[in-house]
C-alpha cells in the first residue's frame, strides 16, 4: 500500500495531465489514521465499526506503514493514533482515490 501511495501519478505535468508521482513533484505525506472510513450505517442510525481493525493490530500497521514511508527518503507528518483531532485540509483539484485491497464500503 505504501508503494502505491509513493506511486500514484496525482500530479499534473506540462500537460496538466495526471502524470507525475510524488517523488517527481517533492511533496511530503500526512498519514493520519482514520478508523471512522470504516463506519457501516447501511442499518439503522448508529454507525457500526465492527470491521475496523482493534488497535492491538491496527497501531503496529500504522506504525509500520509510517516508517516504511520514512525509510524511503519521504518527509511524513502523522496524527495521533486514536486521537481526536483537528485536521485542516486544502484539496487542490478534483480528485479522490480509495486504497483498499477489497472493495470499497457502499454508500
Amino acid at each position: 500500500m505504501a508503494d502505491k501511495v509513493i506511486g500514484l501519478r496525482l500530479f499534473p505535468d506540462e500537460a496538466q495531465k495526471l502524470n507525475c508521482d510524488l517523488v517527481e513533484q517533492g511533496g511530503a505525506l500526512l498519514v493520519v489514521s482514520q478508523f471512522t472510513l470504516y463506519a457501516d450505517a447501511r442499518k439503522g442510525r448508529r454507525p457500526s465499526f465492527i470491521d475496523a481493525a482493534k488497535p492491538e493490530i491496527a497501531i503496529p500497521l500504522y506504525n509500520q506503514f509510517v516508517m516504511y514511508l520514512r525509510q524511503q527518503g519521504l518527509q511524513v507528518e502523522t496524527g495521533e493514533f486514536g486521537a481526536t483531532m483537528d485536521v485542516e485540509l486544502v484539496n487542490d483539484g478534483p480528485v479522490t482515490i480509495w486504497l483498499e485491497r477489497g472493495t470499497p464500503p457502499s454508500t
